[in-house]
C-alpha cells in the first residue's frame, strides 16, 4: 500500500485501512491512519472510495460523520486535487426511478447525531477526474463544515466491487 506524507495542523487523525506518517515542523514524526479524523465535535470513520478504471470520470466517496456536541453542524463543501470537482449528492427514488442530484445548502449533521454517506444515500460525488484510482492508494479530500470548519480527510481505495464500509451498511 503506498502512504502519503501529510501535516495535520490542529487535526486528529486515527486509524482505518493503514497508516501514513505525518511530521511536523519541529520534525516529531506521528503514526495517522487513513480513513478516520475529527474537529471540533464531528468524528468521520469508515471513509473509502472505490477504485475506478482508466479514463473514468467519476468516483464516490463514503464515509460517517457522528457529532457529540449540542449543535448541529453543515457539511458545506468538499475538494479533492484527484477531481476537479466534488460535490455532495444525494441519491432519491422518484416515480420508480432512482435520481441523483447535487444536495443544495449542504449536508446538516444533527446535534448528537450522525451521517452516514454511502452508495445509494448521501455520498461525495468526485467528478472529472484527473487519474485512476488505484486499489491501496489513498485520495485526499477537504471536507469544509460550517462550524467545525476544514478537515482533511483521506479516502482509502478499496477494490472497484468492495462495499463501502461507510454506516456499517455497505451495500444498499
Amino acid at each position: 500500500m503506498r502512504t502519503r506524507v501529510m501535516l495535520a495542523v490542529g487535526l486528529m487523525l486515527t486509524g482505518f485501512a493503514g497508516a501514513a506518517v505525518s511530521q511536523d515542523h519541529a520534525g516529531h514524526t506521528a503514526q495517522a491512519a487513513i480513513g478516520m479524523a475529527s474537529a471540533g465535535t464531528l468524528t468521520i470513520s469508515e471513509g473509502v472510495t472505490r477504485a475506478t478504471l482508466p479514463g473514468a470520470p467519476t468516483a464516490g466517496g463514503y464515509f460517517t460523520v457522528s457529532n457529540a456536541g449540542g449543535v448541529a453542524d453543515r457539511l458545506v463543501s468538499a475538494s479533492s486535487p484527484v477531481a476537479e470537482i466534488v460535490e455532495v449528492h444525494q441519491m432519491s427514488l422518484v416515480n420508480d426511478v432512482m435520481r441523483m442530484a447535487k444536495l443544495e445548502g449542504g449536508l446538516e449533521i444533527p446535534a448528537a447525531g450522525t451521517v452516514a454517506l454511502t452508495p445509494g444515500g448521501y455520498h461525495l460525488m468526485m467528478m472529472g477526474l484527473k487519474g485512476a484510482l488505484v486499489e491501496g492508494d489513498t485520495v485526499p479530500v477537504t471536507l469544509v463544515f460550517e462550524k467545525a470548519g476544514t478537515v482533511e480527510l483521506t479516502l482509502a481505495v478499496v477494490a472497484a466491487g468492495a462495499p463501502a464500509a461507510a454506516g456499517g451498511h455497505a451495500g444498499h
